[in-house]
């Protein structure tokens, strides 16, 4: 199949994600885009949605299982409609909504397991209710539905700077039982495959340490016992990696500019100071599976639902992303 499309998964319906996608929709390179794009959602809650924002669309409703016979262009939006029944639109995010997502989810799995898709963005998921304490984030869900489990990279990508943290949704307090050499060694390793055989770049990495200042008045400390061992590994792999760095002053501008990567040890180490740097200006990538998964780097913002002042940007760079992957 030439050209295949980009599969989008819609995501939590009580959000803005209809809001951003039209927005993405009406740009101006939207139509020109490289690859045919594909929404999976349902056409009753989108279309609820834009009406009440006086937003007004086209749909090229799309079978499922006729994707490889159908005439694909982005004049419209491509959709593959997920009936869902319901007395009433979704007025507040609940395990009400996890149904109609997995449906979603299974519907993108089961195109990408077939190989008729190039790669999977979803809208925002609220991790709470949808997985309900069963799996940490969407990269965890999909690395268990793909038979990945524990090869998995949450990769924040940003063109200057991206950040990777080597546990993700956890408790801070769990942080220090859940980081060893070995997941540093495998996860950096993971990610300069993903930048030299995506982007065509050795990439340089700076990773941090886990306590303040990388210091500590305790014998045995993480950094003198798993991080300082596994940079020393990678090394002698003939990878770019220096560490390990004191986190509250790794990004200052000058410090920064020497890197491509950062490695974090837990999750808002790394992805507070990349939000504060780059803002909507980013996406999430998870690197391990049999394709390549994007999804926007925000939540489903849904105090915002309504009000036509959501930033579409997030979304538009994961599609800018693939476009530069073509290049490549």
């Amino acid at each position: 199949m030439k050209n295949k499309p980009i599969i989008i998964v819609a995501g939590e319906p009580y959000s803005t994600f209809s809001e951003i996608f039209y927005k993405v929709f009406k740009s101006n390179y939207y139509k020109k885009y490289n690859r045919p794009i594909i929404l999976i959602g349902s056409k009753k809650i989108i279309e609820m949605q834009m009406k009440k924002m006086n937003y007004y669309c086209k749909f090229n409703l799309i079978n499922k299982n006729q994707i490889k016979k159908t005439k694909l262009n982005n004049d419209k939006i491509n959709l593959i409609d997920v009936k869902l029944k319901f007395n009433k639109p979704f007025d507040k995010i609940s395990n009400k909504s996890s149904n109609y997502i997995k449906k979603c989810f299974d519907i993108s799995l089961n195109i990408m397991k077939k190989k008729l898709a190039f790669a999977l963005i979803n809208g925002p998921i609220s991790k709470k209710h949808f997985f309900n304490g069963k799996h940490k984030g969407v990269t965890e869900y999909l690395a268990y539905k793909t038979h990945k489990q524990n090869n998995e990279v949450m990769l924040i990508y940003n063109k200057s700077l991206s950040v990777s943290p080597i546990t993700t949704h956890i408790p801070i307090k769990k942080v220090s039982q859940n980081i060893s050499g070995n997941k540093i060694f495998k996860k950096i390793i993971l990610i300069n495959k993903f930048y030299k055989n995506k982007l065509k770049i050795k990439p340089r990495f700076a990773v941090t340490g886990l306590n303040p200042h990388c210091e500590s008045n305790f014998y045995d400390s993480e950094e003198d016992r798993i991080i300082k061992p596994a940079i020393k590994k990678l090394q002698k792999k003939n990878l770019k990696v220096k560490g390990p760095f004191p986190a509250d002053t790794l990004f200052i501008k000058k410090n920064i500019n020497r890197f491509d990567v950062v490695v974090g040890m837990y999750h808002d180490q790394v992805l507070t100071p990349l939000k504060t740097l780059y803002n909507f200006d980013a996406i999430n990538i998870t690197i391990g599976l049999p394709f390549i998964r994007v999804s926007v780097d925000h939540g489903p913002n849904n105090q915002m639902l309504g009000k036509k002042k959501s930033n579409p940007k997030s979304l538009k760079e994961a599609l800018l992303f693939f476009k530069r992957l073509n290049d490549n």
